[in-house]
């Protein structure tokens, strides 16, 4: 994909939904695979999507986008020998080094793309049409669905489900909503109302698993309040829960890739490892740095009972020249080399 293909490629996926990160070349110096304003998708499964280098820079900026997505900061990679830099480096500014062969380098800015969140309402109450039109004011993408209408495509893990149908097929609602496993799931009702249609669904054979997710009364506890209120204090409820991280999808930041095989806990090569291109399990080259696929193309080399892997013969004939330091190196906790 050109750069532009890949703009639109990233509209879509927002559309969707969907948690990525957006990877810009903003300067290179050659010789280097890359060019200035190329672009790449990282998506939260550490896949990529268009060109923003060869094997030196690509599973860097993947690692790092994995981070971006996580945390939901952007961040500005200079890539390459910090020799090219000099002490000029501005305050802000990430430098990685890597270990090429080509003495290329590239500043690459990463930003995340957080979807706005999914608001599905349900039923046709004033209150329900009041908390969908606060909900749009927000940015949010608020879908205002009538309850005989409603059934379980409607929502998704990564949705925000509010019933509102007031006395008006409750049950049903519920029912249809709890299947979608959406990340919230409230009623608008009474505790003695929801105790009802929970205890009815529960006769009806629906997992208790699902109904143990819905909130009844959905919102904060304002007290005795008028129909607008109401949808205040269940657009607040939303807001609170985002805000503490409660209502994370399976594409949040939970979810995102990154993490190095030494922090997640496993060794070199381990379940750890982060994922490189198209999402395979990959293992850092105790060498130079890179990530490099889990698999017989990556040069192995058992040691100690670890299994490391290159992205080269000659990164392998320089570890074993001396494993005990390049096994030394890739352990050490916080240090970043490509």
């Amino acid at each position: 994909m050109d750069a532009w293909e890949v703009l639109k490629q990233a509209t879509e996926m927002e559309r969707r939904g969907e948690a990525f990160a957006l990877a810009t070349v903003v300067w290179r110096q050659g010789p280097s695979s890359s060019q200035q304003g190329a672009r790449a998708i990282i998506t939260a499964g550490g896949e990529l999507h268009g060109w923003i280098g060869g094997a030196c820079a690509e599973p860097t900026v993947i690692r790092e986008a994995g981070l971006v997505i996580a945390d939901g900061t952007p961040r500005l990679l200079l890539l390459g020998s910090p020799d090219q830099f000099g002490g000029a480096v501005p305050e802000g500014i990430t430098v990685v080094p890597i270990s090429c062969q080509s003495e290329g380098a590239l500043e690459v800015y990463i930003e995340p793309v957080v979807p706005a969140p999914r608001l599905v309402v349900v039923g046709r109450s004033p209150m329900a049409s009041t908390l969908a039109g606060l909900a749009r004011e927000l940015g949010w993408h608020t879908t205002l669905v009538p309850g005989e209408d409603f059934t379980s495509a409607d929502a998704d893990e990564r949705s925000m489900v509010v019933v509102a149908t007031q006395g008006h097929g409750d049950e049903e609602a519920v029912e249809q909503a709890a299947a979608a496993r959406p990340a919230y799931l409230g009623l608008v009702g009474s505790e003695r109302r929801g105790a009802a249609v929970l205890g009815y669904l529960a006769d009806r054979g629906v997992p208790a698993g699902q109904l143990d997710r819905v909130r009844v009364p959905a919102g904060l506890d304002l007290g005795r309040t008028t129909h607008k209120e109401i949808a205040v204090a269940i657009l607040a409820e939303l807001v609170q829960l985002r805000a503490a991280g409660a209502l994370a999808g399976p594409a949040g930041a939970g979810a995102a890739t990154g993490t190095t095989a030494a922090a997640a806990g496993g060794g070199p090569g381990g379940a750890g490892a982060p994922a490189g291109r198209g999402g395979r399990a990959g293992s850092v080259d105790p060498v130079c740095g890179m990530t490099v696929p889990a698999t017989a193309g990556g040069y192995p080399l058992d040691h100690d009972g670890v299994t490391y892997r290159f992205c080269s013969p000659g990164c392998r004939r320089a570890f074993e020249a001396d494993p005990a330091a390049y096994a030394a190196a890739v352990n050490s906790p916080g240090e970043t080399r490509c």
